[in-house]
């Protein structure tokens, strides 16, 4: 197994309200060439937690910090319309049974690689990725067993 440090949290960045299979997100990502989905895990808008990249392959989720992370995605992350720019506003469009499927995972995964720490996407990239602060909202987490 991979020497786990790190749970990376992401949102897919696709409109509130519509779901998106796991199977759809590893087609998006292996037409960009890549060998598989980025992710680990995906958490569909009803809170079904969907199997991504074993957790023994290394993930494609955050550039430079990959190796020894684990990659979650969540569905949703922008407004279902566009902004008066055309482009996507970022929200936290987490539905309960996300939070609550996310808050379970994370537990499961902090107690299983106890040297992990939890972050959101956006604090290693200019992204609104996930779309709420996940560093801060976890924190307690992270700080478990340290």
């Amino acid at each position: 197994m991979r020497d786990i440090n790190l749970i990376v949290v992401h949102c897919s960045a696709t409109r509130e309200g519509r779901d998106y299979s796991v199977d759809t997100i590893r087609k998006w990502h292996t037409d960009k060439g890549w060998r598989d989905i980025g992710y680990h895990y995906v958490i569909q808008l009803d809170g079904t937690i969907n199997t991504g990249r074993p957790l023994n392959m290394t993930g494609a989720h955050v550039k430079g910090f990959n190796r020894n992370s684990i990659g979650i995605c969540y569905i949703g992350g922008v407004e279902s319309q566009r902004n008066s720019d055309g482009g996507w506003t970022p929200k936290d469009t987490r539905t309960m049974e996300q939070k609550e499927s996310l808050l379970n995972l994370l537990l499961e995964l902090k107690e299983r690689f106890p040297n992990a720490v939890i972050r959101g996407h956006r604090d290693y990239s200019p992204k609104a990725c996930p779309s709420f602060d996940a560093s801060s909202e976890y924190e307690w987490i992270s700080n478990c067993g340290n």
